[in-house]
């Protein structure tokens, strides 16, 4: 377990993450003109890892591991997403990990090799923790209906007391107060989080107002880079549509309605 503490922001504060590899939304992201961090899952289901990777890298921005970054550094044979075995989740993934796999060098993998498992900051007073999925695990899923109170512990054994938890991974945006605690999951800036809309989210700290912001961005751009990199098993139509291929991971509540095929 690797934490770094990034220290104190002032001003507005971008927290994002879940890239996934679509440049077109990392570029839309970027022209952004606030400080911004990163809750990791750069590279994952679209097709310009490298160049996310190198964006990054060039913006010098803030990044915490994701599991894709963890387990592409250790030349893994899957994205340790948490996807249960032989679900369409799990399935699909096997083809664009494949192409990070790739298209991915040496050299990038072993900066996602650096990259912290969480990292602490300071704005407008309040103490914050960036995890990827949860303190208790990278890639576990927290949705906003998630008991928090074990995770919570987890952290501040690690860490001394804070105030809230920044994340992302599940790719569902919410705000949450736990008792004395704040919750965020900033949902992913290179994939719609299953609502029908092709704009993304990330969230916005402004002295102490916490909002989910959209992110419009040319998504038929990062669509027609999928096809042409042959990832058509069902996230390309997602940057469009909004809906996810998928709903294996989503607690019943979640689902939409009527469900997706």
């Amino acid at each position: 377990m690797r934490v770094v503490d990034w220290g104190e922001f002032a001003g507005p504060l971008i927290v994002f993450g879940g890239v996934h590899s679509n440049r077109h939304a990392l570029d839309a992201l970027v022209a952004l003109p606030e400080a911004k961090v990163c809750t990791g899952d750069i590279v994952a289901y679209c097709a310009q890892p490298a160049a996310c990777v190198d964006l990054m890298r060039s913006e010098n921005i803030p990044t915490i591991a994701g599991n894709c970054e963890s387990q592409l550094a250790e030349n893994a044979l899957d994205c340790g997403c948490g996807f249960e075995d032989g679900t369409a989740c799990d399935l699909m993934s096997a083809r664009w990990y494949a192409h990070a796999n790739a298209v991915l060098n040496a050299e990038q993998r072993g900066w996602m090799g650096t990259l912290p498992d969480w990292a602490v900051l300071t704005h407008a007073g309040r103490r914050w923790l960036l995890v990827h999925g949860a303190p208790s695990a990278q890639n576990r899923f927290i949705w906003s209906m998630t008991d928090l109170q074990g995770e919570i512990a987890v952290a501040e054994a690690q860490v001394g007391p804070v105030d809230g938890i920044l994340a992302g991974h599940s790719g569902i945006p919410f705000v949450r107060e736990y008792g004395r605690h704040i919750w965020v999951n900033t949902g992913a800036i290179g994939m719609p989080a299953h609502d029908g809309r092709p704009d993304t989210s990330y969230a916005r700290l402004d002295g102490q107002q916490i909002t989910i912001e959209r992110l419009s961005y040319d998504h038929e751009g990062a669509r027609a880079m999928m096809v042409a990199a042959g990832l058509v098993q069902g996230y390309h139509n997602t940057l469009r549509s909004g809906w996810w291929p998928s709903e294996d991971i989503l607690p019943d509540t979640l689902r939409a309605q009527p469900r997706v095929a």
